[in-house]
């Protein structure tokens, strides 16, 4: 971020950590614009919106703590809202080549054509673009006309890219607009996360059914396939299962030649499977509460919504 052309602010909000980050950012105050906020803990969107209300500037950047920025990053993003100005952007997330094997493999897994149609990084994916707030544009006038990020936890950005497009705000995909994504370096933490992205969507598709998408259905009826390709063979039937090691090595061979690695090759085909599967899961489970038993989503998910 040193060494930039262009007029910016860094806005660090501490939610509510016990490891604190304020000495790490003394260390950088004299070299970039720093502004160090700690508040108790809240979740991602609140403590977004804590920022935005605290920033001088008339555009805001929203990026996760564990992202890392090329050194073209604002100039890319500068350019492009100078020729083509909208209210609200997003960009791709990658693996940097210093992340570890199991990370390179889970940002193939979240990224991928072969495992989510590539909605998260591609303006050309299978629904219309959304931007995710791990790397995300929003103009003061858009945030100010929505209230900014709702009371969800987990999809509180889809939830906000909704109702932008709602009120009439455009939404673009920048290219060259890229960060590096960490995201989870454990198995646990990322079916975690994923387990609760499945469960947040039947709530937005309960609020915007304007939303729905036979689509989001694709990772439970995966993980049903496997049970009903898994119980095939004890009658001799093999046919469905092979269809599933094709699909495996596909993974594979796709992520061995992205990485040029065998082991994340073979990481991916974990990765794929957690993240489908335990995204179908979750999505299973808030179907059948929020939609068959009519439970509002708050009260069967709370871990998912800001108290």
């Amino acid at each position: 971020m040193e060494n930039q052309e262009i007029h910016y602010e860094i806005i660090v909000v501490e939610d509510g950590s016990t490891l604190s980050s304020k000495n790490t950012v003394k260390e950088f105050k004299e070299k970039l614009p720093l502004f160090y906020y700690y508040k108790e803990n809240s979740g991602p969107g609140d403590s977004r919106n804590y920022g935005m209300k605290r920033a001088k500037g008339n555009y805001f950047i929203i990026l996760d703590s564990d992202v890392l920025l090329p050194s073209d990053y604002l100039k890319n993003i500068h350019a492009f809202l100078k020729d083509s100005y909208t209210d609200c952007f997003g960009g791709a997330d990658a693996a940097h080549p210093s992340f570890t094997a199991i990370q390179k493999a889970i940002n193939f897994a979240m990224t991928s054509f072969l495992t989510t149609g590539g909605i998260r990084g591609n303006e050309k994916a299978i629904e219309k673009f959304k931007p995710r707030s791990f790397n995300m544009g929003i103009s003061k006038k858009a945030y100010e006309t929505t209230g900014g990020f709702g009371k969800m936890r987990v999809g509180e950005d889809l939830d906000l890219s909704i109702r932008l497009q709602a009120a009439g705000f455009n939404t673009a995909f920048i290219p060259n607009a890229t960060v590096y994504h960490k995201r989870r370096n454990t198995w646990k933490t990322f079916y975690k996360q994923v387990s609760n992205f499945g469960k947040g969507r039947p709530a937005l598709n309960k609020w915007y059914p304007q939303t729905f998408s036979v689509l989001f259905w694709l990772p439970s009826l995966y993980f049903i396939g496997i049970l009903i390709s898994l119980s095939l063979i004890l009658f001799k039937v093999y046919i469905f299962i092979v269809l599933y090691l094709i699909y495996f090595l596909l993974i594979f061979v796709s992520s061995s030649y992205i990485y040029n690695n065998l082991n994340v090759g073979i990481y991916s085909i974990l990765a794929a499977n957690l993240q489908l599967i335990g995204y179908g899961l979750g999505f299973l489970k808030a179907t059948y509460y929020i939609n068959l038993r009519k439970r509002e989503p708050r009260d069967v998910f709370p871990e998912l919504f800001i108290e």
